[in-house]
């Protein structure tokens, strides 16, 4: 193992989580990886060397050819509410989570390879994902950052030299490297509410506040974490569509698949910036016209989010009789937070 290799200090909790939550997975083999770009002053945030991302070794991660050392390769499980109707089952169809590091301010962050192949999630596509939309979210992702907007990241991006068929014809491959806050979104908790499994809507939500919204754990109330974690995620939200409005930005596929309850913007599918607005209407994605997402309804469309947001903390607040629901609620809470708390301060937790 180089000594470049090492410096990545994989920290996987996600991955600790029951194995319900995801399903283990490594990513697919491509034939000719090819590096487009890697951000080297995001690379050395994470404590990875950029020279290393460049070598032969590194494309080969950044492609999905090679594992590297205290990485645990899983898909997530998740829902969704898409384009008024609910689908009960998403998770990662073409992405797979390699997992966590600290980075140099001690914020815990996901390394994700998104379009490298199939998962138990596909639910019957190839897994893929051609050049352009990989060069799109890797510029978006980045001006979005570079204008303060909370977002996922671009860590690199590499060709496959294999092809995908799309509605365009043949187009060249790509894997894109996510980094983000987390990848739990909305639909994660939905995907465990839909089951009426109140137990892993618990469990996530004290995850989630451990890792995101520790601050709301400062009462001896057993329910009010998960009241003041439902207002720091629809504040979150309401804060960062509001800074999307400011620019212009329309977000094409907003679902509840699609939002993180780090606050941060997530999937640049179909999304465009505005210059100027002329129509009562503006739309980005018109292959979809009956399911728009203008400018003008950004914060009406997220109110499924919201409201699946409400239900989730609901059900988290109210699972379990009143007799043994304190006492299992701060359990799973308190497992959650030392998991994260002892990870993130221990140095000796490297996975390398």
């Amino acid at each position: 193992m180089s000594d470049a290799l090492s410096q990545i200090r994989f920290d996987n909790t996600y991955a600790e989580l029951p194995e319900r939550f995801y399903v283990k997975q490594d990513p697919a083999r491509v034939p000719a990886p090819k590096l487009i770009g890697i951000n080297s002053k995001l690379a050395e945030e994470l404590s990875i060397d950029p020279h290393w991302l460049e070598s032969p070794e590194g494309v080969a991660m950044l492609a999905g050819n090679f594992i590297p050392d205290g990485a645990e390769p899983l898909a997530q499980a998740y829902a969704g509410h898409q384009f008024g109707g609910f689908v009960p089952q998403l998770g990662d169809g073409r992405a797979i989570l390699l997992g966590e590091v600290n980075d140099k301010s001690n914020t815990r962050r996901d390394i994700q390879l998104k379009g490298s192949g199939r998962t138990p999630f596909s639910r019957g596509g190839d897994g893929k994902a051609a050049l352009g939309p990989v060069i799109r979210e890797y510029i978006v992702s980045e001006a979005m950052a570079a204008l303060g907007v909370p977002t996922t990241r671009a860590l690199g991006a590499v060709t496959t030299g294999e092809s995908v068929l799309r509605q365009e014809g043949s187009l060249p491959g790509a894997v894109f490297t996510r980094v983000a806050s987390s990848h739990i979104r909305v639909g994660t908790f939905q995907y465990f509410a839909a089951q009426k499994d109140t137990d892993s809507v618990r469990i996530l939500a004290d995850y989630a506040i451990a890792r995101h919204y520790p601050s709301c754990l400062a009462t001896a109330d057993p329910a009010a974490p998960y009241k003041a974690f439902l207002k720091c995620v629809v504040t979150a939200q309401a804060e960062l569509i509001a800074q999307w409005m400011s620019f212009g930005f329309i977000h094409g596929v907003m679902n509840t698949d699609n939002t993180a309850i780090s606050g941060e913007t997530i999937d640049y599918g179909p999304c465009a910036f505005i210059d100027a607005l002329r129509k009562p209407c503006c739309l980005c994605w018109t292959k979809m016209k009956r399911n728009p997402s203008p400018l003008q309804k950004k914060p009406s469309l997220d109110f499924p989010s919201v409201s699946a947001s409400n239900t989730c903390a609901a059900s988290a607040t109210n699972s379990g009789s009143p007799r043994t629901r304190p006492s299992t609620m701060n359990s799973s809470r308190t497992a959650s937070h030392s998991l994260l708390t002892s990870r993130s301060t221990s140095p000796s937790s490297s996975g390398s």
